[in-house]
């Protein structure tokens, strides 16, 4: 037999993001090519280069990548117009020789950075550092060899019997390079071979400035230059290709004068593969290691693991986008650690306080999952109630917990079963009050519509409006403490040619439409309730014409109840032979209004004054049957001395 294999295990070099809206998760792939993937989720696609580069997505063109792969390969693609060339720095295919045969040596993962003070500029290196400025057309060279070049150690590879010289083998190489994202001027320079350089100037003067007590031939595996100060710069670094595991971690504040070693909380037997410091909170440092991940929220005075659920696994890549935190593994694909606010805000004193609830990270319509809201209890509460207020200050969403083992699943909309264009639910809304940390995530929706057992639709759901643009609150309360927050909903700025404007008119003909729903579904729960009475009545009757009045009223009662709901449907392919009804119509009305962010169409708001209309008929039908044919049977039922039927609920 063969055991199935339910988990990812591709090996990534490293991993990037594009600024695509929600983005896009970028990484090279051994023994396969370079991919990307949206972070929602969806189709992997080939963005150049090989299975071994970095990629290097232009900021201001998502079409537009810049990958590579050993040899010096280097290609720019544009998916939109389907153009691919080859820009390679050295256009000299190494294949079979040595490294030091070679006029330009590129590593097997050789560095392509695009400066992040210049989107026009794109850095690349082999044992020099290489700047283009038109898209490689032409490139400059900026250093000297950065490298320690000792002879013994760019010879042949391999033997006796065959050489191994594919480019993994290439030797005396950059192996990371870091232009400063605070000062243009500033680029770190890491070889593999252990020399680090820093220049001040762009490359005109470079200074040699690698760590005291840096072991001789340690792999700087990676240099990430801070994005709050030029001077700081953090260094990861390893050994373990010459038997020694040990982690060398190192922090400079002061363009690499002096340097800091912060390995402190790591194993010793857990070397690094990459660093990098968070873009919000000064300090806050992320550590890819050969088993997993750390963190430091002290500027690296002290490591604690971030593995949590995440398999043992080598973390090639990080990478800090927006609220999220990203990573590429060399075994198990790409991970997304979704809203790393709390690590932003997080400190010991808070462990103190009985309830803390975090400032929550803006969310953008359409694109955000949730609005994550995150609260820390000294000890577990009884109750847990969370208050979601609109910018006027008004309630709109009430949840509590924690819900009974027993208790049905609260708050989530009905749907049909089956059928095209289907909502996609999030999973139920859950309050918890465990001590420690805790997390509800708003699904950012208004209350849904009323609905009913058993109710089948196609194509809809009775789920609230989505939340227009605006500043809401968000209140936790918890034994006895109450503490409060304020977020944002944000237009999603990607779609050109909406306003905030054009989404509160959605929102309100959303808000109509759901009403509607409700109106509706009501009507039907309305009119079930008042024949259960009179099958109950007819039920105790021994006058043969009271029966048949009864019937007769629960038919005529069903003729209107058959216009709001299809009663027939039983199963998700139903309404191929039963159509669907108003409350169905409206409801997937709502989805096309909210099926983007736009103004609503001149044809939504027909479409919902007819049906509107229609139902506004089937509910006089509903008031005229219970005014007129309910109260004369009443009167026969009171006249047999039975109880009469109530006509509201």
């Amino acid at each position: 037999t063969w055991t199935d294999q339910d988990f990812p295990t591709a090996q990534f070099y490293n991993v990037v993001t594009t600024t695509h809206v929600p983005y896009h998760v970028c990484g090279a792939q051994q023994d396969n090519s370079t991919a990307c993937v949206p972070s929602t989720g969806g189709a992997l696609y080939d963005v150049g280069g090989g299975e071994s580069g970095y990629i290097a997505p232009d900021p201001e063109d998502t079409d537009v990548f810049y990958a590579g792969s050993y040899g010096g390969l280097l290609t720019r693609i544009n998916r939109r117009t389907g153009e691919r060339r080859n820009i390679n720095v050295w256009p000299d295919n190494p294949m079979g020789h040595s490294a030091s045969d070679m006029t330009e040596r590129f590593q097997w993962t050789f560095p392509i950075v695009i400066a992040p003070t210049n989107p026009n500029v794109l850095y690349v290196t082999s044992q020099h550092v290489w700047r283009s400025t038109n898209e490689g057309q032409s490139w400059e060279r900026i250093s000297p060899d950065l490298t320690r070049h000792d002879p013994s150690t760019i010879g042949p590879s391999g033997g006796p019997i065959t050489l191994d010289q594919t480019g993994v083998e290439t030797y005396a190489t950059v192996f990371t390079l870091a232009p400063s994202p605070v000062d243009g001027n500033v680029i770190w320079a890491g070889s593999d071979d252990g020399v680090v350089h820093v220049t001040r100037d762009g490359g005109k003067n470079w200074q040699k400035v690698t760590p005291d007590g840096l072991p001789d031939f340690t792999r700087i595996s990676l240099i990430d230059a801070s994005p709050h100060a030029a001077g700081t710069a953090y260094l990861a670094g390893n050994r373990y290709q010459r038997g020694d595991p040990a982690p060398y971690v190192y922090k400079t504040s002061d363009y690499g004068k002096s340097w800091s070693k912060i390995t402190a909380g790591i194993p010793g037997d857990d070397f690094p593969r990459t660093i990098r410091e968070d873009k919000v909170r000064k300090g806050l440092l992320f550590l890819g290691t050969e088993q997993g991940i750390f963190v430091s929220f002290n500027d690296g005075g002290q490591w604690q693991s971030l593995r949590g659920d995440l398999p043992v696994t080598p973390v090639h890549g990080i990478a800090v986008k927006d609220n999220d935190l990203v990573i590429g593994t060399h075994g198990r694909s790409f991970y997304i650690l979704d809203n790393i606010s709390v690590l932003r805000q997080a400190n010991a004193a808070m462990t103190n306080e009985p309830l803390v609830l975090f400032d929550p990270a803006d969310a953008v319509r359409s694109v955000s999952r949730s609005v994550m809201i995150d609260y820390y209890l000294k000890a577990p509460a009884d109750k847990v109630t969370i208050d979601i207020l609109d910018p006027a200050g008004k309630v709109i969403r009430t949840y509590s917990g924690p819900q009974p083992p027993q208790a049905a699943a609260p708050d989530r909309p009905a749907e049909m079963e089956e059928g095209e264009a289907a909502p996609r639910q999030a999973p139920a809304a859950r309050v918890t009050a465990t001590a420690g940390m805790n997390r509800f995530m708003w699904d950012m929706r208004y209350p849904n519509a009323v609905d009913f057992p058993g109710m089948i639709m196609w194509a809809a759901s009775t789920r609230g409006p989505a939340a227009p643009p605006g500043r809401y609150q968000v209140r936790v309360a918890a034994g006895g403490v109450t503490k409060t927050q304020d977020f944002q909903i944000k237009r999603n700025a990607a779609v050109p040619n909406v306003t905030d404007a054009d989404l509160q008119a959605q929102f309100a003909l959303a808000m109509q439409i759901n009403e509607r729903v409700s109106e509706a579904n009501r009507a039907v729960i309305r009119i079930r309730e008042i024949k259960t009475q009179i099958n109950e009545r007819i039920g105790k009757a021994s006058d043969a014409d009271l029966k048949t009045a009864g019937q007769a009223l629960i038919d005529k009662l069903t003729d209107v109840e058959g216009e709001i709901y299809q009663h027939r449907l039983r199963s998700g392919q139903d309404p191929l032979n039963y159509p669907i009804r108003l409350n169905n119509k409206l409801a997937a009305l709502q989805g096309t209004v909210e099926g983007g962010d736009y103004r609503p169409t001149a044809q939504a708001l027909a479409v919902f004054k007819e049906l509107s209309g229609r139902l506004d008929k089937e509910l006089a039908r509903l008031e005229a049957v219970v005014k007129t044919d309910v109260a004369e049977f009443n009167r026969r039922l009171s006249a047999a001395g039975l109880e009469p039927v109530k006509g509201t609920i």
